[in-house]
């Protein structure tokens, strides 16, 4: 029995919720050596999910990110009829349905009536705490948020929260599988909506959006600043480190030079409105001019092509 086999007592993963998301989990346990079952609701998405496996597994071999067969990966993943099915035995169930605090909830009770006594539950939850749909139930103490960047078997950050009533050795658990499995652990230390990533892409997001809608710059050419621009430094640096190089002086020589101009910034108050349907279909029609509808799918395996081939030199480069 291999370490990480160790660690789950040679029991499952069970993948509930078998979209872009569940399936790319799926890859991330399966290529680690783990068995996966895999289950959906809707038996189409579960039926979908083993050739897009299939066809990630194919990707990454391609690229040299992995080294074993990869029918022999995917045939540790194995695709199941009912939740029941997925979760007999598991030793970690990771939660990837619909981003709706009703769902998750019904699934929590669903899987207290269903789970072993050391089962672990790990939510892909993008920013709706714990406490919203997990507390007051046996399995509330085994259960905490595992939010991973889509596609997560590329990109590795996965950020660990728990709710008021996660136990501490949940957290030590998780850590310890996301690591062995080759995620990059961030603890989010309270419960805050969106948690870490979210809320830093949704400052980026909010700010590209009124930009757009005040006239100041297109969809591509704000596209162009980050992707040309910022992105280039954050593929391989965070801000904080990112403005500590930036001056002479370091990080507290860059607060002094340029901290005013990012306060003033942010008091304009550009944000308090949402996205109205004017601004949407003004987005929506520069992004079409430039990737038609029926392109999306196509694009979204160029796009994971393209972090393949960014992972691979990572890799070499250290």
């Amino acid at each position: 029995m291999t370490d990480i086999q160790k660690l789950t007592g040679g029991r499952p993963v069970a993948i509930v919720g078998a979209g872009l998301v569940g399936a790319g989990w799926a890859v991330v346990y399966a290529r680690a050596g783990l068995q996966v079952r895999v289950f959906d609701a809707n038996p189409d998405i579960t039926a979908r999910s083993v050739p897009l496996i299939e066809s990630q597994l194919a990707g990454l071999h391609r690229h040299g990110l992995i080294s074993e067969d990869p029918a022999a990966i995917l045939a540790r993943v194995t695709p199941v009829a009912t939740l029941a099915e997925a979760v007999e035995g598991a030793g970690y169930v990771q939660e990837s349905v619909l981003e709706r605090v009703d769902v998750k909830r019904q699934l929590m009770l669903d899987l207290d009536g269903l789970l072993g006594p050391e089962a672990i539950v790990g939510s892909s939850t993008s920013g709706i705490p714990g406490s919203a749909f997990a507390l007051g139930l046996s399995i509330s103490p085994r259960v905490l948020i595992v939010h991973p960047v889509n596609p997560p078997y590329l990109v590795p950050v996965v950020e660990l929260v728990p709710s008021p009533e996660t136990a501490a050795e949940t957290v030590v658990f998780a850590e310890a599988l996301m690591n062995a499995v080759g995620q990059t652990v961030v603890h989010v230390r309270k419960e805050v909506e969106g948690f870490v990533l979210n809320r830093l892409q949704a400052v980026l997001l909010r700010e590209a959006w009124a930009l757009v809608q005040e006239g100041v710059a297109s969809c591509e050419d704000i596209d162009k600043t980050v992707r040309d621009g910022l992105g280039w430094r954050w593929s391989f640096m965070g801000p904080f480190e990112t403005i500590d190089l930036n001056a002479p002086g370091g990080v507290a020589d860059y607060a002094v030079r340029l901290g005013g101009l990012y306060q003033r910034i942010a008091h304009e108050g550009r944000h308090e409105a949402a996205w109205d349907a004017g601004l949407i279909k003004e987005v929506e029609s520069q992004r079409r001019g430039f990737l038609a509808q029926g392109d999306l799918e196509s694009r979204r395996a160029w796009r994971d092509e393209k972090l393949m081939a960014f992972a691979a030199a990572r890799r070499k480069g250290g």
